[in-house]
């Protein structure tokens, strides 16, 4: 749940808003500077004024989309006008980017007239690749949107009008064919007759619906010829038809699509429609009837909804960010209603094809295959961008719309590492995490960051929480926070029932290694202590600690109590690496200052498999200041040793070293000067010498390199137990709790 207090804290933090203009060329010497401005700029304005096409070589339009309102139409909230849309308009261009790579410019146009709205896009049209309306209310919206299209010679597409049709269209294709049912035979009932709906009507009859079987209705009922207050886009779709009332309409009919408000559909009148049929309630966020009840009307019925946590979500995210992408990428002049069915046709296609395996994984190994609950892809699949926008691509070329045709396979090629993995991974790994609900314990239950953390995690269904303090501190710092933790158990060690018995347990582990039983209580008085007590007894999955204390004394209690798995020499570290297009890990930049060959071989193999368990094929690279033997010293040849235990114990392992960090991420330089290692691609895990360099490397990547670390993952504990570094944000708690519970999930 999205509270509005989070929302608020989200929007306002650090800087304000969710984007910001970066240069993408150094501009940092005087002579940067000069390319950069003057004189430099002057001979690409040049080159485009003689001819006009060499904007695309030379300035960012080819990839710069603006998206345009006047914010009288914002989704749930209506007519706020241009600077209340502006959250909006923030956000969907942060969608465009994280799903496309496509930067947006958000224009809020503080205008309520059509033709001075059309007259500055038109003016604008020199700026961008392509122009996006959104919510602005019909019918001016629509009147602005085909003028437009008329007019430029850039693609404008009308997302409310069109984003969810084609998800919509994509869903009807896949549901006709496991009814056996043709397009040019069903019947179609449309309610609501807004911008979505009749986004919808004008897809549907593009595919092959026949005009005279789609009805649209409204809250007055059926649009037909004889309502003297229809607006003229709605007299396109009037239909003479003796059903004026949407209950007589359904009866019979084939797809019923909703683009109304909650609760209008019920199940009679489901049960009144056709064999097979399809019930598209689309209105959010309550649909026309909910996804459980809708199922339940009748054996045969094929549902959908626009909500995420059901199947066949028609989710508008999976249409616009990639047709966009697919119109740029050939400078097409315009999205044209065959563009947008190539995009619906392509999503109906993957919905066909195998699920791959990171998705499944995502949604906690549960299998999909197309059927009745598996109509379209799920948002998370990488292979939407390309095959979606591809198709686009195609079809702009077929079409004579496209300026810059292209090799289709090239394109794919491009697509598949335009965007890389790096800043989705989470996205992946929370969905995993959410197929086990462990319990987590904090021992720093009175935190604020701890609390918020727990929040979310709730929130999100990826844990739930344990904290540990006192009730009273932590009640009311819950109360002054205005967090909703109400079935979270709060524990007080000292007064908790299961105190002396975790006592005994603890001397009991402890009692030859010098430890009096008084010291093992006055130990357990401490959170750390009792929170690894939980675990060890079974009462909480993974425990989370270190907010606020040394680093050092929480790993100590952690080696006491629960101490490293079977077979394994010591417990070593890992962070995660998010860049803006890959995932690394690296390793040991928390545990072990300056391990030996045994234990360095120890912590490469605990990172491959912690690699592995989390979704990636390990390729190790033991990291030095020497290549392959290039310098003879006790440091090089310490990992020289560990790569060649490492191979020993596990053969079958891609790992290679000693090398340089250059020589482990660089491709060209590898095969160029060692053509014989086995790293073939770039290495995802590293392996640092030393703690002090992966730690230096680790907050370098973090601080100077726009990276996101995630982590001290600990590896080799007998138990699943991890420690943040104190003065961690919300944020980092969160990751690292997901990252936890999936790794203890996959071990």
């Amino acid at each position: 749940m999205i509270r509005a207090k989070d929302s608020l804290e989200y929007h306002k933090i650090s800087r304000p808003g969710k984007i910001e203009v970066r240069a993408t060329k150094a501009c940092l010497t005087p002579r940067e500077m000069r390319l950069a401005y003057l004189p430099g700029a002057s001979f690409p304005s040049m080159e485009i004024s003689k001819d006009s096409s060499a904007a695309f070589h030379y300035t960012a339009r080819g990839n710069l989309v603006g998206v345009i309102t006047n914010g009288t139409a914002v989704p749930g909230l209506g007519d706020v006008g241009p600077l209340a849309a502006k959250p909006m308009q923030e956000g969907i261009a942060v969608l465009y980017k994280r799903l496309a790579d496509i930067d947006v410019f958000d224009l809020e146009l503080n205008t309520k007239d059509p033709q001075r709205m059309i007259d500055t896009i038109q003016m604008l049209e020199p700026t961008f690749g392509g122009i996006n309306l959104k919510d602005i209310k019909a019918p001016e919206g629509l009147y602005i949107y085909d003028r437009l299209c008329k007019s430029l010679n850039i693609p404008v597409f009308h997302e409310n009008l069109f984003s969810a049709a084609i998800v919509a269209s994509a869903a009807l294709l896949n549901a006709l064919d496991l009814a056996e049912k043709r397009l040019d035979e069903i019947r179609v009932v449309i309610c609501g007759a807004g911008t979505v709906g009749f986004g919808c009507a004008r897809l549907f009859l593009r595919l092959g619906v026949q005009p005279e079987n789609l009805q649209i209705y409204d809250i007055k009922g059926l649009l037909h010829p004889d309502r003297k207050d229809l607006l003229d886009y709605q007299r396109d779709f009037a239909r003479k038809h003796p059903a004026h009332k949407l209950e007589d309409g359904l009866k019979g009919a084939d797809v019923f699509l909703g683009a109304s408000a909650g609760g209008v559909l019920s199940l009679e009148m489901i049960r009144s429609m056709n064999r097979f049929p399809l019930v598209l309630a689309l209105a959010t966020p309550e649909p026309e009837i909910s996804y459980e009840a809708a199922r339940g009307s009748r054996q045969d019925v094929i549902v959908a909804t626009g909500l995420g946590q059901y199947p066949n979500a028609v989710m508008d995210i999976l249409s616009f960010p990639y047709i966009f992408r697919g119109a740029l990428d050939v400078q097409a002049t315009a999205i044209t209603e065959g563009m947008m069915l190539a995009a619906a046709r392509a999503l109906a296609d993957l919905a066909r094809e195998d699920v791959i395996e990171e998705v499944e994984r995502a949604y906690g190994h549960e299998h999909f295959s197309f059927g009745p609950e598996y109509l379209l892809p799920k948002p998370i699949d990488p292979r939407i961008l390309v095959k979606e926008s591809a198709a686009v691509a195609r079809c702009a070329i077929d079409e004579g719309v496209a300026k810059n045709p292209i090799d289709s396979k090239d394109h794919q090629e491009n697509l598949t590492i335009r965007l890389g993995t790096g800043r989705e991974t989470m996205r992946g790994l929370i969905m995993r995490a959410r197929q086990k609900t462990l319990k987590v314990v904090f021992s720093e239950g009175s935190s604020e960051t701890i609390l918020r953390a727990c929040s979310i995690l709730i929130d999100e269904e990826i844990a739930s929480p344990i904290l540990l303090g006192s009730e009273d501190e932590i009640s009311e710092c819950i109360n002054r926070l205005g967090l909703d933790l109400s079935g979270v158990p709060i524990i007080d060690p000292a007064h908790n029932p299961r105190f002396e018995a975790y006592v005994d347990e603890y001397f009991k582990m402890r009692r030859r290694r010098g430890l009096m039983r008084a010291a093992a209580a006055q130990r357990l008085n401490q959170r750390d202590y009792f929170a690894a007590m939980m675990v060890n007894s079974g009462d909480a999955d993974m425990m989370i600690a270190g907010y606020s204390t040394h680093y050092a004394e929480s790993l100590r209690t952690i080696l006491e109590v629960i101490g490293p798995a079977a077979g394994i020499r010591r417990i070593s570290s890992q962070y995660m690496i998010l860049l803006p297009k890959d995932v690394v890990f690296l390793a040991d930049c928390a545990v072990n200052i300056d391990p030996n060959a045994e234990e360095l071989a120890e912590i490469a193999l605990l990172s491959a498999r912690t690699c592995r368990s989390l979704g990636f094929e390990p390729r190790v690279a033991m990291l030095s200041f020497s290549n392959f033997g290039s310098v003879n010293h006790p440091f090089a040849a310490k990992v020289r040793r560990a790569t060649e235990i490492a191979k020993k114990q596990f053969p079958d392992l891609i790992i290679d070293g000693e090398m340089q960090l250059a020589s482990a991420r660089d491709s060209s330089l590898r095969m160029d000067y060692f053509p014989f290692t086995n790293l073939k691609n770039d290495a995802n895990v590293l392996i640092f010498p030393d703690l002090q360099s992966g730690n230096l490397t680790m907050h370098s990547l973090q601080y100077m390199a726009e990276a996101i670390p995630i982590g001290p993952i600990l590896m080799g504990t007998r138990l699943p137990a991890h420690l943040i570094q104190y003065g961690a944000t919300v944020e980092e708690v969160v990751n690292l709790t997901a990252i936890g519970v999936v790794k203890a999930a996959a071990l």
